[in-house]
């Protein structure tokens, strides 16, 4: 070590960890994805690795609670001082814009509902996804607009899975064509 190096402490190692299990979990889902290559992607032993996550499950957990953590900071960010259908679309077009600029958080989305078989991520799913929820609501909008927030953003979400944009299928230009209508 170099004497300008300084050592990280376990939180800062955790987060570094966290970075690089989304863009592993996210490529590769939770059977997919390995411990090594998320230790060798930040610079640390695997055991290094288990010491401060326990075990994958956990550490893909954690990786889940993140990217629901993520996702709803950036809807209370992008909502802060409105209400109704404008929050609603401030909410949208902030992930919209975000989930195109860094595709890890929509895949490690897509992971996470993949991975629900398994009781303990279903429970952090359900419990960030309703977090989420409970914001949209909180807007004031009808549980119908709240509705059709979530299967719009669904549907951006397989749209943007599949890479639709900018497709040359006349049936994608018309399902993206209707999305970005405001309702």
């Amino acid at each position: 070590m170099t004497p300008a190096a300084t050592r990280k402490t376990a939180e800062e190692r955790r987060e570094e960890v966290l970075d690089a299990a989304l863009t592993e979990f996210a490529a590769r889902g939770f059977a997919g994805a390995s411990t090594d290559a998320i230790a060798r992607r930040v610079g640390i032993s695997q055991p290094y690795l288990f010491r401060l996550f326990g075990t994958k499950k956990e550490l893909f957990i954690a990786s889940v609670e993140r990217c629901f953590a993520d996702t709803l900071e950036k809807f209370r960010l992008a909502s802060e001082g409105l209400s109704g259908h404008d929050a609603l679309m401030a909410m949208a077009d902030a992930y919209g814009q975000w989930i195109l600029s860094d595709s890890r958080r929509l895949r490690g989305q897509m992971q996470a509902y993949v991975a629900c078989d398994d009781a303990d991520v279903r429970a952090v799913v359900r419990r960030g996804f309703g977090r989420i929820v409970d914001l949209a609501e909180s807007t004031g909008v009808t549980a119908e607009e709240v509705h059709h927030f979530f299967a719009r953003g669904m549907l951006l979400n397989v749209i943007a899975s599949m890479d639709l944009l900018g497709a040359e299928e006349p049936w994608a230009a018309r399902l993206i064509e209707s999305c970005g209508r405001r309702h």
